[in-house]
């Protein structure tokens, strides 16, 4: 899979000009992106809105910080710190600068019935009313079903199984990957600042990710990463109706069971088993070789080779014992 990104920034804008706190800083410093404490580099702004996000902190290479006062610590010295009161209120303010048409999924009007650009995809099977965007990449032996929509830049593998009823936006998708009837992914997720007049939606610029063998059943939902990617590693195998939110990224190797949730930016080891109908919060990190029981719903960190089961979920001897 080659890099793609499929959200272009506007600009670049002066730090004065992207919000009320920033308009008496450097009308010189232009800033070119907005990006994740780890992915940032020159000329970005990023954000810093938890302590549990202390170690990419001290190591960014942002021009610019979003952050609080009680956090501004953790910073470079050479990175500017933006004090504000709601760090996620500025920073979906900034992106929607940079991002104006990404917090709602626009018509692709670039979309061509298969059938019509076949001879672009010689190797590629499509079922009937199946419509592709423009700079699609399909690799050899891949189907694709009935009233599947494949949208703009998208890169699909070789050798994978894409189903009916399946809408793929804002991915790059390895080899040998099975995409179930019903599957939604790449869509925006539900990321919004709650106000009392008008809610307002964070746009999602990020991608999902899902590399080689990966299998995902019917109906299952994989948000794209609002700054940042969504990502399911290698030979991880969702059963139906799975939902992962925003950011999360899971491991390599592991099973997870019907109607499981994710919430957004949680981390999930290689290895890791999960039981049907479980809930994982967000910003968490579940460690390797982890098993969870179905029903659970996890709520804090799970280290490497536990056990856990309940609600809230506990390792599985002090539940039992209960």
């Amino acid at each position: 899979m080659s890099e793609v990104d499929f959200f272009v920034p506007k600009g670049p804008f002066n730090l004065n000009e992207l919000l009320e706190e920033t308009s008496t800083l450097s009308n010189k410093l232009k800033i070119s992106n907005v990006k994740t404490l780890d992915q940032a580099s020159k000329n970005d702004i990023t954000f810093f809105n938890s302590i549990d996000y202390k170690k990419d902190a001290r190591s960014t290479k942002a021009s610019a910080c979003i952050t609080t006062k009680n956090l501004e610590k953790y910073l470079p010295n050479d990175c500017i710190k933006i004090l504000v009161k709601n760090v996620l209120f500025s920073i979906a303010k900034v992106s929607k600068k940079f991002y104006p048409e990404a917090d709602i999924d626009l018509l692709d009007k670039s979309l061509t019935d298969a059938t019509k650009i076949s001879d672009k995809f010689k190797t590629v099977t499509f079922g009937k009313n199946s419509f592709i965007g423009k700079n699609v990449k399909i690799g050899s032996k891949t189907t694709v079903g009935t009233n599947t929509i494949i949208e703009h830049d998208v890169q699909i593998g070789k050798n994978c199984m894409i189903g009916t009823n399946v809408t793929i936006r804002n991915s790059l998708i390895g080899n040998d990957v099975v995409i179930q009837d019903g599957c939604k992914v790449g869509l925006k997720g539900f990321g919004f600042i709650p106000l009392k007049e008008k809610n307002f939606r964070f746009p999602h610029i990020g991608r999902v990710i899902l590399r080689d063998k990966v299998e995902l059943g019917s109906n299952c939902t994989i948000d794209r990463g609002s700054i940042g990617d969504t990502i399911i590693g290698e030979n991880t195998f969702l059963d139906n109706q799975v939902h992962l939110a925003h950011n999360v990224k899971i491991g390599k190797n592991c099973m997870i069971a019907g109607q499981v949730g994710f919430a957004g930016s949680s981390t999930i080891g290689d290895h890791v088993s999960i039981g049907g109908q479980a809930g994982v919060s967000g910003h968490l990190k579940i460690g390797n070789n982890v098993k969870i029981g179905g029903g659970s719903g996890v709520i804090k960190d799970v280290p490497d080779n536990t056990t856990i089961m309940g609600y809230p979920a506990v390792p599985l001897k002090e539940f039992l014992k209960k």
